[in-house]
């Protein structure tokens, strides 16, 4: 049922290194053509690390780890591919149906091929009103389950960042700043919190892995927070300023659930004029070089 490339396979057979990229990014998270450019590039990032890119979808009911280029066409440009989290596959392979895989489905789908480590953006996690809502992103549960390493820029910041640090402590998932004692904000190098680890290469990353493996606990992932460059970020006083606005409309539009985050991340993108964006972009390829380097290293190479 899963399609694993030839080259991924071939990679994964060998211990060579292979990263894992989402495909939402590409689908739904960026405006045409820039989507297509997009992942040609963050896949050129990471073959410029000596790894092999296995970017994931579900086409027409099968999933597939890693994509060729009409395939990667596909996704960039069908607009009729919806958004798949884990719990949706099964449904999207029993009807046939194609989507862009999130953080979690990418997550389950490069394990099961055997791939280690994943490159994405932000995370989900806790909402905004979580004592009221109870909405958690699946992404939390299903990496408490899952035995990758994920190198992201944090949970995206229109999240409850603390609230989801807390939970991913509750769940046995291990976080680590990469050279940093702080948790970054996805737009942002700094969340305003900190975390109880640092990890200062790629080396000492794969090392941890090791230990995951040799002291056979549960299998939960690694999720090493990897902030955006200082002069990368989103201004972090217009970031507040807009946030702040954004929540506000939703409370006067009566926009709640599901419709939060899409909202609030294209009022980001609408309001920064394309500054969060960049932001974005700069932290998924910062994200992309560093797992480039992580999976060579656990590939011993």
């Amino acid at each position: 049922m899963l399609v694993v490339s030839d080259e991924v396979e071939a990679a994964v057979a060998r211990r060579r290194p292979v990263v894992a990229l989402e495909s939402t990014i590409i689908a739904h998270g960026l405006p045409r053509p820039r989507n297509l450019q997009v992942a040609k590039e963050l896949e050129a990032v990471v073959r410029d690390e000596g790894a092999v890119p296995a970017t994931i979808a579900v086409l027409d009911g099968r999933p597939h780890v890693g994509l060729d280029k009409e395939q990667l066409e596909r996704v960039a440009h069908d607009d009729s591919l919806r958004k798949l989290g884990h719990r949706d596959l099964p449904l999207a392979v029993a009807t046939g149906a194609s989507g862009a895989t999130t953080v979690s489905a990418t997550a389950l789908l490069a394990a099961r091929a055997g791939v280690r480590v994943f490159a994405t953006g932000g995370l989900g996690g806790v909402h905004r009103g979580w004592a009221v809502t109870q909405d958690e992103s699946a992404d939390l549960g299903l990496l408490a389950r899952t035995r990758i390493t994920v190198v992201c820029a944090g949970v995206k910041s229109i999240l409850d960042v603390g609230a989801t640090l807390e939970r991913l402590e509750t769940l046995g998932v291990a976080v680590a700043g990469y050279r940093t004692n702080r948790f970054p904000g996805f737009y942002l190098t700094d969340s305003g919190h900190g975390v109880d680890w640092a990890l200062r290469s790629p080396g000492e990353v794969a090392e941890v892995m090791r230990a995951q493996d040799a002291l056979g606990g549960p299998g939960t992932a690694l999720i090493v927070a990897n902030p955006v460059p200082t002069g990368e970020q989103l201004d972090p006083v217009l970031h507040a300023r807009v946030l702040d606005e954004a929540l506000l409309a939703c409370e006067e539009r009566g926009i709640t659930g599901q419709a939060i985050t899409p909202f609030l991340l294209g009022e980001l993108v609408r309001r920064t004029e394309g500054a969060s964006l960049e932001a974005n972009l700069a932290a998924v390829r910062g994200n992309a070089r560093l797992a480039g380097r992580v999976a060579a290293a656990w590939a011993g190479r």
